[in-house]
Order: structure tokens, then sequence, then C-alpha cells
């Protein structure tokens, strides 16, 4: 069997399921949540690249990401975040449209959540301590 290819036509071009919006952005839950309340903040224009996006779309998605954040506060009571944005096959983008990764983190939900999205590279994920992250 082979697989769907999720770019034809563009899986996030249709909003589906759309928690929130602008003008500019929309804001969906994900379909296979890495945790409860995993939220995608994307741009109505297709744009695979994150860094192509103008300044008025980054604010439109900035604008959602915090008030999602206010309403996963609500709902789910996280213990904490990562945001998340994948580039490119090599960074891990599977679907190439744009979109942030809004994930509430949880206690316990991993046993050492130490070095947070340094853990894509998990042999690079602890460093000593005392050093920023």
């Amino acid at each position: 069997m082979t697989p769907r290819d999720l770019d034809s036509p563009c899986l996030f071009c249709d909003p589906r399921r759309i928690t929130r919006r602008n003008t500019l952005a929309y804001a969906t839950r994900d379909s296979f949540p890495v945790s409860p309340g995993h939220t995608l903040i994307l741009p109505m224009r297709h744009c695979p690249d994150f860094f192509d996006l103008s300044a008025e779309e980054l604010a439109a998605c900035m604008e959602l990401l915090v008030g999602e954040r206010r309403v996963l506060d609500e709902e789910h009571r996280p213990d904490g975040y990562n945001i998340g944005v994948n580039v490119g096959p090599a960074g891990g983008q599977s679907v190439l449209h744009a979109h942030i990764h809004l994930i509430p983190r949880y206690a316990g939900d991993h046993p050492s959540p130490r070095g947070g999205v340094r853990q894509i590279i998990p042999w690079k994920a602890d460093y000593p301590r005392g050093e920023a992250d």
C-alpha cells in the first residue's frame, strides 16, 4: 500500500475543526496529538516554509498561539509547553504547509523532560546543569 501524499491536495489548505481564527491564520487541534490539547497554528495562505511567511502572517499566528494557550490553560491545566516548527523534510516537516505546534506538557509525561525540544536528537538533549537552555 502506497502512503497518501499529504501535500496533494494540501491537507492544511482546507481548514477543518477550527478552534480559533483571524483573517490570516487559524488554529486546530492536531489529528495525532502528542499530548491532550496539542494544537496547530497555520497561516491561511499555502506557504511551505515558515521562514517565507510575511510579518503580518507571523503576527497573526502569534496572536492565535497566545489565545490558544489561554484556552488550553483553562481546559487542560498543563504544567508547561513546547512550541515548535519543523522546516523541510530534514527538519521533520511532513506536511509542506507552514505550521506551529503548541504542545501542552504535563508533569510525568516524560521520564526526563529536561532539554525539551533538544530531545529531537536524543543524544544531544542532555547538557551540564547550570548552562542556559
